[in-house]
């Protein structure tokens, strides 16, 4: 499979850059994968598509403030992006100056607050700082919009990049389906017979960073830290026990279930994933997704095609430009029923 299989033409206007007045007030575009027929529809019309006895799967991770400004003591400006955190004090970042910082060097950050970079990995930057991180990033941190929201961050932001079930902080990018729930639709879900059940991936930097190899079989994932308990695996195996449905939400929470159930049988997992779904690749428990419309050529946009079958992925893309929905992390949203005999890039043309 070629990158260019998953290359699509998106005007510049779809890009949505601000949050809608209302979590819920998005369309929601419904992709049957079984016969690829298009609905469209509201999003709280996802009422209508779940079923009592359904499980939706979601990720109750909380975006921490990441970015932060500052400069090198030999007077640089700089840029700092945490990627993870490591302990109480120390991250693994992100860093763009025009020199990347030495070791022991000291970096000044606005608001009184400062770092010491430790150690290089990769392209990653070992930071220590002087007072607990967490508390910090609260106080002089900014929320880590992705590159296409080509603004800086508001107070708005603070609320509206965050699901309002966040509750475990450690990602530097929204679970971004996520984002259409609020406490009366979540209410709602629940009052139908639909059972709920939450997993953890703390998202990283990584997801924007673009696929850079022209075969996507070369492409290697990035890690990020996932958890999957044991009540999660109980919630999924009465589920399927009573034929209903796991409808995960967001590619995050597919990737949760996906990784701990890489060798076909569901069971606890905690630790790092780097999980690649693509089309060919199998998926041992989700049946349904909600999920936002993603970039071309990103990996995102490969599970996708892996879940739904590339033809009708394509196909639903093509209608939501023409009918002008709104893209990305702020954007309109998808509801995908699992195809079971998806095909690829290859058999499709």
């Amino acid at each position: 499979m070629r990158l260019s299989d998953f290359a699509f033409d998106l005007p510049d206007e779809l890009i949505a850059r601000h949050p809608l007045a209302e979590r819920r007030g998005s369309r929601l575009l419904c992709l049957d994968g079984p016969t690829g027929e298009l609905h469209h529809r509201q999003f709280v019309d996802l009422l209508e598509q779940l079923q009592p006895g359904d499980l939706m799967v979601f990720n109750n991770t909380r975006v921490i403030p990441a970015r932060l400004f500052g400069r090198k003591e030999t007077g640089g400006q700089l840029e700092v992006l945490v990627e993870r955190v490591l302990d109480e004090y120390r991250v693994l970042a992100h860093i763009r100056s025009s020199k990347s910082p030495k070791p022991g060097s000291r970096i000044l950050l606005d608001g009184d607050a400062s770092a010491e970079m430790v150690a290089r990995h990769a392209a990653l930057f070992e930071l220590r700082f002087a007072e607990p991180v967490l508390p910090l990033l609260d106080r002089v941190g900014h929320m880590p919009l992705p590159p296409y929201i080509d603004r800086e961050d508001d107070s708005a932001d603070r609320e509206r990049y965050q699901t309002v079930y966040a509750k475990r902080e450690g990602a530097v990018a929204a679970p971004t389906a996520g984002l259409h729930f609020d406490a009366a639709l979540l209410q709602a879900i629940r009052d139908k017979g639909v059972e709920t059940a939450e997993v953890t991936l703390h998202v990283g930097a990584g997801t924007f960073q673009p696929v850079r190899v022209d075969r996507i079989e070369d492409h290697v994932m990035h890690q990020e830290w996932l958890e999957v308990s044991a009540e999660v695996v109980s919630a999924v195996v009465q589920c399927k026990a009573r034929g209903g449905r796991v409808i995960a939400v967001g590619t995050t929470s597919v990737r949760s279930l996906e990784s701990a159930a890489r060798d076909g049988v569901l069971k606890p997992f905690s630790g790092d994933t780097d999980i690649f779904l693509y089309p060919g690749r199998p998926f041992h428990v989700v049946d349904a997704l909600v999920t936002n419309f993603h970039l071309p050529e990103s990996t995102l946009l490969m599970l996708v095609s892996a879940f739904a079958g590339y033809p009708e992925t394509m196909a639903a893309y093509a209608a939501a430009v023409a009918e002008r929905y709104r893209f990305f992390s702020y954007g309109d949203a998808m509801f995908i029923t699992r195809n079971p005999a998806p095909r690829g890039p290859e058999v499709s043309q």
